[in-house]
């Protein structure tokens, strides 16, 4: 073993980051390298040759692309395209009953595609638009779409909690269920800031609609109860033990393609470029996976991770304490990471010091989601408010999009106050189903 030279490791990866070096390639050359270092280049060639596989090859990575094909698909048919709609025929009447009704069609959308960037962008292009028109602030209207946005890998299917599934070695069924309470309760939360701005600036967002329902808007309540029973089937197999986490997926990705063609929605443009996607995504995301596998390897060829365990317990901090530093590291990564890399550069190094505290690794997997996707909306890189600035640049700049999802943000930490004060918020309902 040889713990200086995991610091240092450790060390040059940041400096890589930091200088923009693809997340991938960084944690690919340093693991490299490193295990080069430690016990030669024939290990380390073989280290190389072998993680590729070993990482794809496993069974529940395989509702990757099967999740993201269900989403994608959706999303070039139309099938989610008024899930808006449909949310205002129920919420209109709500103070803000717009930025509400954005809100909870984020979180549908988001049970289908399991993407923040790809729940921000679709809800972005139709709600912002309308929400200006009614007499909403540009950057407030901006900012609930982009928080919302966050929503898409909190709610199951999210491709977040899949690849944590198979780092930590947990079930990806039960981090699935624990992330449903958290995506709902920041739902609520994020409604109720709505509320409250509303009530107190008035300037800000204008007066409930009292409209009548158009027939319309009844329309749009049928359009989106194909792909609403679908998700239902879907999840309902995936809790009850029916489907596998994987079965589950390809289930979601067959359903929404049948859906789509008795809708008479699906063309060969639209499966095209759901294939494509899904292609890309797919690859994007195993090889940061097979880069942080290759880094896990270095790290325990180096003994830092026994080390950094054992100074840990050594050090007795208490779970307030520990939780307190990773909340600070993750929060402080989202500024400057994008999600994946920062989950998986941070897990080789955080998951034995959980192990040896007893700290259940499912609850952990929903706290690190959820810290990731604050990330999203904070500067400079929140990656959200530059994909609302994209899709609505002539409403906001990028400087009013960060102002308007502040109010936001804040709720958010209340959020993460209250998993970490109350497990037990989490763990309900996977306790529930075991």
């Amino acid at each position: 073993m040889n713990v200086e030279a995991g610091f240092w490791g450790v060390g040059v990866l940041i400096v890589l980051l930091v200088l923009r070096v693809p997340v991938a390639m960084a944690l690919v050359a340093v693991s490299f390298g490193g295990i080069t270092a430690l016990i030669g280049m024939g290990p380390a060639l073989g280290v190389l040759q072998n993680t590729p596989y070993s990482f794809v090859a496993s069974w529940t990575m395989s509702a990757v692309p099967m999740f993201l094909l269900m989403g994608f698909i959706a999303f070039h048919t139309g099938l989610t395209g008024g899930l808006f709609e449909a949310a205002k025929v129920v919420l209109r009447r709500l103070p803000g009953g717009l930025a509400i009704s954005s809100i909870f069609a984020c979180s549908g959308f988001a049970a289908v595609s399991g993407s923040s960037l790809a729940c921000a962008a679709a809800m972005g292009r139709i709600a912002i638009p309308e929400m200006v028109a009614a007499g909403y602030r540009p950057s407030i209207a901006a900012g609930a779409i982009a928080a919302g946005g966050t929503i898409g890998a909190l709610i199951p299917p999210s491709i977040l909690m899949i690849i944590y599934g198979v780092f930590a070695e947990t079930s990806v069924t039960q981090v699935f269920v624990g992330g449903i309470g958290i995506g709902v309760i920041t739902a609520v939360g994020y409604c109720i800031v709505v509320v409250l701005i509303s009530l107190l600036r008035p300037d800000l967002i204008p007066a409930r609609d009292t409209a009548p329902v158009s027939e319309e808007g009844w329309a749009a309540i049928l359009r989106v109860l194909p792909i609403t029973a679908l998700v239902l089937v879907i999840f309902g197999g995936l809790f009850s033990g029916l489907f596998t986490a994987t079965e589950a997926g390809a289930v979601g990705a067959l359903g929404t393609l049948i859906l789509a063609g008795v809708t008479g929605k699906l063309t060969r443009q639209a499966i095209g470029r759901s294939l494509m996607e899904t292609v890309t995504s797919t690859g994007a995301l195993f090889i940061i996976g097979v880069g942080a596998a290759m880094f896990t390897r270095f790290l325990g060829i180096s003994g830092l991770s026994n080390f950094l365990s054992s100074f840990v317990a050594g050090a007795d901090l208490s779970y307030v304490q520990l939780m307190l530093v990773i909340v600070l590291i993750y929060l402080a990564l989202g500024t400057f990471m994008e999600p994946f890399g920062a989950m998986l550069i941070t897990l080789p190094i955080f998951l034995p010091i959980l192990r040896a505290e007893d700290i259940s690794l499912v609850w952990f997997g929903v706290l690190v989601v959820k810290l990731l996707e604050i990330g999203m909306i904070t500067p400079p890189v929140g990656m959200n408010v530059f994909v609302i600035k994209n899709v609505a640049g002539k409403y906001v700049t990028i400087a009013q999009v960060f102002g308007g999802v502040l109010p936001f943000i804040l709720m958010d930490l209340l959020v993460i106050v209250l998993v970490v004060a109350l497990p037990p918020v989490v763990m309900f309902l996977p306790d529930l189903l075991r």
